[in-house]
């Protein structure tokens, strides 16, 4: 089967989203407003109000402005000069998309805003924000930081006011999901909560997270790409029932209907005023300082209201699968198993003879998930790196910078899908050809930092700060690191990057039996190649009291031809051959007769 025989992409688009060209007369625009509006520098976040990873076209507001599409990052613009503030994984990226005549670029990794916005902003000037696209935190810490060189106010977006052809607000069907896919009803989650209110001393909390509202009313949606989102805002009081407040184009009969004594329904337009009801009463409101807007928080203070700042309530619980949830999350990785051994023993065939592009790879991978009726969408767009493609981490292939990949060459995929089951996440590393020695040695300490995470045992109340070391220590001998976490938390048909947990430094919270992670070393060389490996894990109780251990969801083989076996231990290549059977057991009989023999030797013992 050729590149050719596949249908067209369609959870993913190739399009150049921006055009550097843009980036000067939108500048101009910005200046002009900003001049009107009687301020000297205004803040461009990449958040919406749901601080989601994807965000609706007409929120893409940096995009719009900078032409940056990153999934991170935040522009100034001032009177003469704007900058643009991205991290690590887009230092590559940032410098191609925009014109950088006309913004500077910063990589800042640290906590807080960056000490080079003060450089955009007149001492004694005025900087503007949009109280609905940063948090009470951010303002806080903006205050700390530029407090005392310039003025520092809420606006309303001027972004929005040049922004002619601002696409509307997504308005997607909203389905439900089944006590078989949730495991738990709404109204025993509601409970859970209000209870956690009580326990706090909170009268009401307000949810702003997508994943947090979705998760609780066990409902699913179409409003942002990759993820099943249903965009809006919530109230829950601590007793009674909460309150969804949705753009009124998604308020049906059939909506009224389901969530009737379960949740109140009201337009998006009447939170303000509810929340200073709220503030008006006296009560004590518990909001996330890290993610609701600091309008909100404005508005419950000024009438009244006490605010408790605490994390977001569901958050905890959300990361804690139950069994339903879980036995969902497996099924849909042995989907995810079969769709993925069909793609490698198609691209093990095809690769070496040349002639494949990035976006090729990207199509098959999705036309063989796409089989399965229930893959409603990616989890994410297809990082497929070809060659030093694969040293950019973040790399999202377009018709620009589609790369034809090069027998002999590193091949880099990492992928997820949507299935109505669950969530996946996986990257392989590939071999098109003979590999150098020094691939092979990164590509196997890589291997074993992912196998020591697999195998550990650590006691409870250990958080995935703690085992982010086991991942590097293999690369730290040889004097090299990567710069990303090694794992993240995933939701159960939710959103593919799901806190708080994770295992990387900035993860503090304790892991607990149910939490579902990323596991994914990597090693970058810039201009060459790209190597990472990764499965999904969920957290399970150990066989010795008081301890915690992993079970692996993932089921695709790890390329054996990149592995410089002398390197393994006996246990690691034990774990190695064992999973590969595993992945053998249960994968290849759901497959053809040409796939499984491929399998059969992807899968054989070291």
């Amino acid at each position: 089967m050729t590149a050719s025989s596949f249908p067209p992409a369609v959870f993913q688009s190739f399009e150049e989203k921006v055009d550097p060209a843009n980036v000067a007369p939108r500048l101009d625009a910005l200046r002009a407003a900003m001049t009107k509006a009687g301020v000297d520098a205004f803040l461009i976040p990449r958040a919406d109000a749901h601080r989601g990873e994807s965000v609706p076209a007409g929120d893409a507001r940096l995009a719009y402005v900078t032409g940056f599409t990153g999934s991170a990052g935040m522009a100034i613009v001032g009177p003469d000069k704007a900058g643009l503030f991205v991290d690590s994984r887009y230092t590559l990226q940032a410098p191609a998309q925009t014109d950088t005549d006309k913004v500077d670029i910063h990589e800042w990794l640290g906590a807080g805003y960056s000490p080079d916005l003060s450089s955009y902003v007149p001492k004694g000037g005025t900087l503007a924000y949009d109280p609905w696209l940063h948090t009470p935190g951010e303002v806080r810490s903006l205050s700390e930081q530029l407090g005392e060189h310039c003025t520092i106010v809420p606006h309303a977006n001027l972004v929005d006011a040049i922004w002619s052809d601002r696409p509307g607000a997504p308005v997607s069907p909203i389905e439900f999901l089944g006590h078989n896919r949730a495991g738990q009803s709404a109204g025993e989650k509601i409970i859970a909560i209000q209870a956690s209110l009580g326990t706090d001393k909170a009268d009401a909390g307000v949810l702003t997270l997508p994943e947090s509202i979705c998760w609780l009313l066990n409902m699913r949606g179409r409003d942002v790409p990759n993820t099943p989102f249903v965009l809006g805002f919530a109230i829950v009081p601590r007793s009674g029932q909460p309150t969804l407040y949705l753009d009124a184009a998604k308020i049906t009969n059939d909506l009224r209907t389901t969530l009737k004594g379960v949740a109140h329904i009201a337009t998006t337009d009447t939170l303000t005023r509810d929340l200073a009801g709220l503030g008006s009463a006296g009560k004590t409101v518990l909001i996330d300082p890290s993610t609701a807007p600091a309008a909100i928080a404005t508005t419950l203070r000024e009438a009244g209201a006490k605010l408790l700042e605490k994390r977001d309530p569901v958050l905890l619980p959300k990361a804690v699968k139950n069994d339903a949830e879980l036995a969902g999350m497996r099924e849909a990785h042995t989907l995810d198993g079969v769709a993925l051994a069909k793609f490698l023993a198609w691209f093990d065939a095809t690769a070496p003879k040349g002639g494949l592009t990035e976006i090729s790879i990207v199509t098959a991978l999705e036309a063989f998930r796409r089989e399965e009726e229930t893959c409603v969408d990616a989890s994410f767009d297809t990082i497929s790196g070809a060659g030093p493609n694969g040293a950019i981490v973040h790399y999202r292939v377009t018709t620009k910078t589609d790369r034809t990949l090069k027998p002999g060459e590193i091949m880099l995929v990492d992928s997820g899908a949507q299935y109505l089951s669950g969530t996946t996440d996986i990257t392989r590393t590939l071999s098109t050809g003979p590999t150098t020695p020094e691939q092979r040695d990164r590509f196997t300490r890589v291997l074993k930092g992912m196998i020591a995470i697999t195998q550990a045992r650590f006691p409870k109340g250990t958080s995935g700060a703690q085992l982010d070391i086991l991942a590097r220590q293999f690369l730290w001998q040889d004097g090299v690191t990567y710069n990303h976490g090694t794992g993240h938390g995933v939701g159960a048909y939710l959103g593919v990057h799901e806190g708080p947990i994770g295992i990387a430094s900035r993860y503090p919270t304790p892991l607990a039996a149910g939490n579902v992670l990323s596991n994914e070393p990597g090693y970058y060389k810039a201009g060459e190649y790209g190597i990472r490996i990764e499965n999904l894990i969920i957290v399970q109780d150990s066989s010795f009291a008081g301890f915690y251990d992993f079970e692996t969801l993932t089921l695709a083989p790890i390329d054996r031809r990149l592995i410089e076996v002398t390197l393994l231990s006996p246990a690691e290549r034990d774990w190695l051959n064992a999973y590969h059977q595993r992945v053998f057991e249960e994968i290849g009989p759901k497959v053809d007769a040409t796939v499984r023999n491929w399998l059969q030797t992807a899968t054989a013992a070291l």
